[in-house]
């Protein structure tokens, strides 16, 4: 059985960006924002170069995987991109932990997105919403409204189509049949 996380527990799983080869390009680009974000925290002429290193990776990675995701994103630990092209994510967008977003997804201004969401193939999030903890959203939804917490959104536009209270009902309902 699949293990369930508490709405609080947002550990994040650093194991999940780290680069397991060289030509790993959505893991390299993640690894490259990761290291611009943690330059601009710091001054010096030598940040300066290594920033400037920095972006001229980004620019790379970035042809390389097709996904527009800026350098000042704000993502969680713990993202996942099986397949990168074609994402694109707003600035001011925010990403939880352990996220895993599919290809061809966009994420526009005034996105909070919580921990453990699964974003589908070709989903798009449109508006200031708010998408709760351990939510899946279904490959080519419009998500235009929130989204609470353990539920899974599909449709355009997006409609919830399942819980963690309905799932509980229907598990509850199965042991009593046995």
């Amino acid at each position: 059985m699949a293990k369930q996380f508490d709405q609080d527990e947002c550990i994040p799983d650093y194991e999940r960006e780290k680069p397991t080869r060289y030509w790993d390009p959505s893991r390299r680009l993640l690894k490259t924002i990761r290291d611009y974000n943690s330059l601009t925290k710091r001054k010096g002429i030598y940040q300066y170069f290594l920033k400037s290193f920095c972006v001229l990776r980004y620019r790379f990675w970035s042809i390389v995987t097709s996904a527009d995701i800026p350098l000042n994103a704000q993502l969680g630990e713990g993202l996942l991109l099986p397949h990168p092209n074609g994402i694109v994510i707003h600035p001011n967008a925010i990403i939880g932990p352990n996220c895993l977003i599919f290809q061809q997804v966009t994420i526009t201004n005034g996105v909070k997105i919580g921990c453990h969401v699964d974003i589908g193939a070709g989903a798009k999030i449109i508006g200031p919403v708010t998408i709760g903890n351990n939510v899946q959203i279904g490959a080519n939804s419009v998500v235009i409204h929130n989204i609470p917490d353990n539920s899974t959104a599909v449709g355009i536009p997006a409609r919830i189509v399942k819980t963690k209270n309905d799932m509980k009902k229907y598990c509850d309902k199965n042991e009593t049949d046995q």
